[in-house]
């Protein structure tokens, strides 16, 4: 079941120009910075109250983030739902003929599991269903 926002995450063409709005000016509690090369992004994480803030800077000229920032520019690049159980998500998505983009959970940070909607599946939005373990999990 789907319990509340995860977080949002931000495409950004680097971390370190970026890091100090964030935490700075925000003021928003700075976790860390973390690579997740499956994904061939870098990045650095914030918490304002039980939601957190992903920048996300790409890795590779291939990555999907820098397809985004090549097409789109910097910006909101999606909204994740936290779930307890993504496995179950994704096959009630895909018995409600909801396109995904990953039919199978991926790896994320800190040990997480994810998974993509397809955008023409939710309304235009890029949607991200996470399931947390570890440190993340609060």
């Amino acid at each position: 079941m789907i319990t509340q926002i995860d977080h949002i995450g931000i495409a950004v063409s680097g971390l370190e120009q970026q890091i100090p709005f964030y935490r700075d000016i925000l003021r928003f509690e700075f976790i860390g910075i973390e690579d997740v090369p499956e994904q061939k992004v870098r990045t650095a994480i914030f918490r304002i109250g039980e939601t957190r803030i992903e920048l996300l800077e790409p890795t590779s000229p291939g990555s999907p983030i820098a397809k985004f920032i090549e097409k789109r520019g910097e910006g909101l690049h999606h909204i994740a739902y936290r779930s307890d159980g993504i496995e179950k998500e994704i096959a009630f998505f895909k018995g409600k003929n909801i396109s995904m983009i990953d039919e199978l959970p991926r790896n994320g940070v800190h040990g997480s599991k994810i998974a993509f909607l397809h955008p023409k599946s939710s309304g235009k939005v890029l949607t991200e269903i996470c399931q947390i373990t570890g440190e993340m999990n609060e």
